[in-house]
């Protein structure tokens, strides 16, 4: 692991990890608005699904492709306030979205909108880094359940304020759009005193930003966390999208029940994504990533073939062990390339949000074709991928 003795930041600053994980939970919150709002646009702008589909593929290029390219940006020329400019691209997004009257208005709000999740998840996920402390998988786990959080909070939202009173009250997620740009002024200023120390001693600087392995290696352990990132994600999709419609096929349960069910392993993953990261500070971030994702087959493979009590269990479990592997495996990545901070948590997040968003649409061709049973057979399986893990250099010992 790199040192960094010297570093300004001598403890972890629970203020501004607090206010990064705030922000977090307003920026997804905002961002969960779209697919929370698809049918309500689908009602009022007579919108095909094909049309729907093109407009989740437009956000997903501006929220996921865009992320390693910002982040690239700001590695070059960091600029402290870069969080609110980011904000204000979503807000104006989401003020747009509640009153466009056509498909290429919808996809110009939702691209802004992404282009404001693309500037905050590397931008945050850099400060968070930085604001640790040296217990910087305390740091993340505190940034990452925000996010949980507000992707969470969103739909429910939007079913009890705008969908009783019309799409035109989207626009009052504005507000929270204004209150997260004012939580984000401390995080700003924070920032700009942290750049500014780093401009005064140069040397500290090339210290804190040495790398632990030659590139060739470096390279290698990249793509083994992209692996492991696929893995995750694709079984991650499956559940998110499409739990609540196999207990109803399979068990029978009403829809409401099948929310609640749905809720319980959405508290499993908060409380995982909690976990994962001080796990990772004590034992190390190989360790976690190893026990969390193969960790998780026994659990995804025995799942389609118990009842209904059991399923709920086994979901709980799958959803905690599989959610606290993110945060050790994006700092394992971060501590790789410690001067390449925004790029690599660009790539991690985009590309985790980008298989997410595909396998959703590959998983539903599937279920059409096969049935919704097949989707969880087929991806019970993904988690054994975890067994890639054995390839990842032990940093810790480092």
């Amino acid at each position: 692991m790199v040192q960094t003795q010297t570093s300004p930041v001598r403890k972890i600053a629970f203020p501004i990890l607090i206010a990064l994980s705030v922000s977090h939970c307003l920026n997804d919150l905002l961002q969960s608005v779209i697919s929370a709002a698809y049918p309500l646009l689908k009602t009022d702008l007579s919108l095909s699904f094909a049309q729907i589909g093109l407009i989740t593929l437009v956000y997903q290029m501006s929220a996921s492709v865009f992320q390693p390219i910002t982040g690239l940006i700001f590695d070059k020329r960091p600029i402290a306030w870069s969080l609110p400019i980011g904000m204000t691209f979503s807000l104006v997004g989401i003020v747009s979205l509640a009153f466009a009257t056509n498909l290429y208005w919808l996809m110009v709000s939702v691209f802004v909108v992404g282009i404001g999740s693309s500037v905050l998840h590397p931008e945050a996920s850099r400060i968070t880094f930085l604001a640790s402390g040296g217990k910087r998988g305390l740091a993340q786990s505190l940034f990452q359940v925000g996010g949980n959080l507000g992707g969470s909070l969103g739909p429910l939202l939007v079913a009890l304020l705008v969908a009783p009173f019309g799409r035109q009250y989207i626009a009052w997620f504005a507000v929270l759009a204004l209150i997260a740009i004012w939580v984000m002024m401390p995080i700003c200023r924070w920032y700009r005193s942290y750049l500014n120390h780093l401009k005064k001693r140069p040397m500290l600087a090339k210290v804190q930003t040495k790398r632990p392995l030659s590139a060739k290696m470096t390279a290698f352990a990249v793509g083994v966390l992209l692996v492991l990132i696929f893995s995750k994600y694709i079984y991650m999709a499956s559940l998110t999208s499409y739990y609540t419609f196999y207990l109803i096929h399979k068990f029978g349960v009403t829809v409401q029940q099948s929310q609640i069910y749905l809720f319980v392993f959405l508290v499993a993953t908060a409380a995982g994504t909690l976990t994962g990261g001080p796990i990772g500070d004590k034992v190390g971030r190989k360790f976690v990533i190893w026990i969390s994702i193969l960790g998780t087959a026994p659990f995804s493979m025995l799942m389609p073939h118990v009842g209904l009590f059991w399923t709920v269990i086994l979901s709980f479990c799958v959803g905690f062990m599989l959610s606290s592997a993110f945060p050790a495996i994006l700092l394992y990545a971060q501590e790789l390339l410690p001067d390449k901070l925004g790029l690599i948590s660009g790539l991690f997040f985009g590309f985790a949000f980008g298989i997410a968003g595909i396998a959703s649409a590959v998983l539903g061709n599937m279920a059409d074709d096969y049935g919704i049973e097949a989707v969880y057979n087929v991806c019970a399986f993904m988690p054994l991928l975890g067994l890639v893990a054995w390839f990842l250099p032990n940093l810790k010992k480092r």
